[in-house]
């Protein structure tokens, strides 16, 4: 996942001329957190892609350490998140706005309706499955309106997200897409997930150029500027961590293994405001007919409510926060 999202910000060559950070200091520090703090955002993806889906992320945000999640608005079981969610006020949700439908014999269509938005959709009259796909058939206008039909959904079931967030990072494909990304944002006051500050995890790990990480922090000064929070790093290599064959139908070496992985994870946070991404499942036995990544998932949501991670996180001297608490620390701030 971390390797497809940052091949996307690879081609993103966006004239944005502004000036950049003038000082050492994190968007952390901006917000009121303690200064050189590492504040971390714990984010669940795919709410409401399936019931494995919603039990893993509620499991995780009401039993475990996670503190937000995005629901994915057109998927069948969103209904039972957002009731979820109107039972639990408290949890920090945001849109993981869906313009791709990448499993094979479980898929979605666009909510926007497809004679509206024919480049967003394949042979069969659902989201392209890749993001290359999205990027080669479909205009800026085509997804501005089906992201803008994903948060009227929202709305109209009584849902307001705390922030926006992209399934598998197709707005960053396109410097048009993701302006639009980022105007929906802005012109809803509602902070949109984009690394606009230091970059250390994302620079470390890809070797980006500097140019690129230029981008993405002028970027984030625009957000910063237009009133909104803006996230220093992001955390997003999860998902590639490969299970062993002989622990992924066993739960206790899942755990032990998935908790390990992320308390090592911890370490390589830096000071500032960092979402670390994940995709908490109860993935049970039928959950393979939708994908092959049912071990990954569940060793995510093990791994939030194992004790053990919960102690590093307290010994680490990790603050934990969500989307709403850094938009109300924005807010503040003139």
């Amino acid at each position: 996942m971390l390797k497809n999202f940052i091949k996307l910000l690879i081609i993103i060559c966006i004239p944005v001329f502004l000036p950049a950070q003038q000082n050492d200091s994190t968007y952390a520090d901006r917000l009121g957190f303690p200064l050189g703090a590492r504040v971390l955002i714990l984010h669940i993806d795919d709410a409401g892609m399936s019931f494995d889906s919603n039990t893993g992320a509620e499991n995780a945000l009401t039993k475990g350490v996670s503190t937000s999640t995005s629901v994915m608005m057109p998927c069948s079981w969103v209904p039972g998140f957002v009731h979820f969610l109107k039972s639990h006020p408290e949890i920090d949700a945001g849109l993981h706005l869906t313009l791709t439908s990448e499993w094979t014999s479980y898929r979605w269509g666009p909510l926007a309706g497809k004679k509206n938005v024919p480049g967003l959709v394949d042979v069969e009259g659902d989201l392209w499955p890749e993001v290359s796909e999205v990027v080669a058939h479909a205009s800026a206008d085509e997804v501005e309106m089906e992201m803008t039909a994903q948060l009227d959904r929202a709305r109209t079931m009584g849902f307001e997200p705390t922030h926006l967030d992209t399934h598998m990072g197709t707005v960053f494909g396109s410097p048009e897409f993701l302006m639009r990304y980022i105007r929906i944002g802005i012109k809803n006051h509602i902070p949109v997930m984009l690394p606009g500050g230091a970059d250390y995890l994302i620079q470390e790990q890809t070797k980006l150029p500097d140019a690129t990480i230029d981008q993405m922090r002028m970027l984030g000064k625009m957000l910063w500027n237009a009133g909104l929070p803006v996230l220093d790093d992001l955390h997003n290599s999860s998902y590639d961590w490969i299970i062993p064959a002989d622990i992924a139908s066993d739960d206790k070496k899942l755990d032990e293994y998935k908790t390990a992985k992320y308390i090592e994870a911890l370490k390589t946070l830096k000071p500032g405001l960092t979402m670390m991404i994940m995709h908490c499942t109860d993935a049970g036995p039928e959950f393979k007919y939708i994908s092959d990544s049912g071990p990954t998932r569940r060793g995510d949501m093990l791994a939030m409510m194992n004790p053990a991670f919960k102690k590093a996180l307290t010994d680490q001297g990790i603050i934990l926060t969500t989307w709403r608490e850094v938009k109300q620390r924005r807010d503040k701030i003139k």
